[in-house]
């Protein structure tokens, strides 16, 4: 009877760490592949990573904000500046971070300023590009000069 009940409690034990890493390979997945939307396809990292002394995007520091490292050639419209922190807590609500990404809209109504392009992606690619931003350590750039 006592074996009986180890061998039991033993694949209770082996089931619910396997389930605990079934769970945490299934929430990376969304995880990886918006780090890969990010970083490969978007290249968030070029405007809204800060860049360090050789003008290099600092890697202690990803995504969180950063003067845009280019002008336009010609006046261009409502150029921005600035691109804001993404990384933990990108500006805004999630539902308009996923709207922003799947309709080119901001949460103001309108297209995000140049020169952040107007994406449309899948809901799915969009919630995992915010699963990504989120996971990152929200670490604000310092002001220039500092």
């Amino acid at each position: 009877m006592r074996r009986g009940l180890v061998l039991i409690h033993w694949i209770a034990v082996v089931g619910v760490a396997m389930s605990g890493r079934a769970v945490a390979a299934a929430d990376s997945a969304p995880v990886a592949r918006g780090r890969y939307l990010v970083e490969e396809i978007a290249k968030c990292t070029t405007c809204h990573t800060p860049r360090d002394e050789q003008d290099r995007p600092d890697a202690n520091r990803p995504l969180a904000g950063s003067p845009v490292p280019f002008m336009p050639a010609h006046r261009v419209g409502e150029w921005a500046d600035v691109a804001p922190r993404l990384a933990g807590r990108p500006p805004g609500t999630d539902d308009q971070i996923v709207k922003l990404l799947m309709t080119g809209i901001s949460r103001t109504g309108r297209p995000p300023r140049q020169p952040m392009p107007q994406f449309h992606m899948t809901r799915a690619d969009a919630e995992a590009v915010l699963a990504y931003l989120k996971s990152l350590p929200s670490r604000e750039a310092p002001e220039p000069g500092r």
